[in-house]
């Protein structure tokens, strides 16, 4: 690795060690409101089988996505920046995010620190590709709310 690429990659971690500072302040000590402990709780609890559910689900959809991604691909980008190049944004960042998502399952039961981390990259890999894609409101609101209830539950997962 190049000195470069390692630096780069301290940058971006001192940023999203910001960001998550910010959230948890926001999210978690200033939010109007707290979630029950056992709220948190049961959340804590389903989580890791409403990812694997969603997985199972949205797989029929990906391999459908995939063949039909790949067949209009070319006319897809023939127009510039729209419909298609907003598509194949979702779509990649969707991927990362179920990616993302699988890989923390085993530590979501586990309730581990390592596995919440995964789950808010998930986050912000959502956010910036709602954002490339052209759907900055919905990406943003989706967001926080995500944050909200992750930040919430934060507290259950150590190290």
């Amino acid at each position: 690795m190049t000195e470069e690429t390692v630096g780069g990659k301290a940058e971006v971690k001192n940023v999203v060690a910001q960001l998550e500072s910010m959230l948890d302040e926001y999210m978690v000590k200033k939010a109007p409101f707290a979630l029950p402990l056992g709220l948190k709780g049961f959340l804590a609890t389903i989580a890791p089988y409403l990812i694997i559910i969603s997985v199972i689900l949205a797989l029929p959809f990906i391999l459908a996505a995939l063949g039909l991604s790949t067949a209009f691909a070319p006319f897809a980008m023939m127009g510039g920046y729209g419909w298609g190049t907003g598509m194949m944004i979702a779509f990649a960042t969707t991927a990362i995010v179920l990616v993302l998502e699988v890989m923390a399952v085993p530590g979501l039961f586990n309730r581990t620190k390592a596995s919440w981390n995964l789950m808010f990259y998930a986050s912000l890999v959502n956010l910036v590709g709602g954002i490339l894609a052209l759907n900055v409101i919905g990406a943003i609101i989706g967001a926080i709310i995500g944050w909200y209830i992750i930040f919430q539950m934060k507290e259950l997962y150590k190290a």
